[in-house]
């Protein structure tokens, strides 16, 4: 199980595509999976694109490139799978979907290879509970943007084995990351901070404290911080934000992670952020 030389990314989104780059990158052989072709060839072009703006930095060297370029396939069919030693699930943050998907990894995957899941608050030990693997079930958390935040958290569900958390852990720490490790509780140790935050910062914005770019200015020039949490929401996703509050209401059941009105009415118009060009602001 060490020995993980062929890793699979299942979706090509923001995260799947850049948890593939640096796998790709770091030594790793990577067959990218998604149901849609066209989110492939976006995903493929979009590395491609990465990898020589980094030869045009002087970043890297074009063989570097030309190798990464070559180590990563991509597949619409999850057969091409099967022989992976270890699998990384970058979905929709969507309990039922990701219960599905791994439905389908545990009955195409070879039986002896490790199932990560990249949720940002969807428990690990649910997750394993619809494999016949649960020990080798393992969450990867990687942070956006993957090619330059340097965290991964590694959580453990009730069943996972300390043989695969700590081999998702030499992976992280080969693709020049530091892995924290964290309990399979509601939104695990990041996003149990992070997001409660954004949400109220939408709570700031629905009573008025002040607009938009005030609260943002304020948490920036006051606290240091590199982006506000309205602007951090929207390059996030205000929906994958809103379901990680909703994980959190529902999973602690406290009234202090309610979701904000305001968040919810977001969501409900379809801003969702910098992926659609418009959220709390415009793009």
């Amino acid at each position: 199980m060490s020995d993980i030389k062929l890793i699979g990314i299942v979706g090509a989104g923001q995260m799947g595509r850049g948890i593939a780059q640096v796998a790709a990158a770091s030594g790793y052989q990577v067959v990218m999976f998604d149901v849609n072709e066209d989110g492939l060839n976006f995903a493929r072009d979009f590395i491609n694109k990465q990898l020589d703006r980094g030869v045009v930095k002087g970043k890297w060297e074009q063989g570097f490139v030309d190798s990464t370029r070559s180590a990563i396939s991509q597949t619409t069919d999850m057969a091409d799978l099967k022989d992976c030693d270890l699998v990384i699930e970058a979905a929709t943050e969507n309990k039922a979907l990701k219960f599905k998907i791994f439905k389908q990894l545990d009955e195409t995957i070879n039986a002896n290879a490790i199932l990560a899941s990249n949720t940002s608050s969807i428990s690990i030990t649910e997750i394993a509970a619809v494999t016949n693997r649960p020990g080798l079930v393992v969450g990867m958390h990687f942070m956006n943007p993957v090619p330059v935040m340097k965290l991964v958290e590694t959580i453990t569900g009730l069943e996972t084995s300390s043989e695969t958390i700590e081999s998702v852990e030499a992976v992280a720490e080969k693709m020049g990351k530091t892995a924290v490790r964290a309990d399979d509780v509601p939104g695990f140790a990041v996003n149990r901070i992070l997001v409660p935050m954004i949400n109220e910062a939408f709570y700031a914005l629905y009573e008025g404290v002040s607009d938009a770019r005030g609260i943002d200015n304020a948490m920036k020039l006051g606290c240091n911080h590199p982006m506000g949490p309205l602007e951090l929401g929207d390059f996030i996703g205000l929906d994958t934000c809103l379901a990680i509050m909703e994980v959190l209401y529902e999973g602690l059941g406290d009234t202090k992670y309610r979701p904000c009105p305001l968040l919810k009415k977001y969501v409900a118009a379809g801003r969702y952020g910098v992926k659609v060009k418009k959220g709390v602001y415009e793009y």
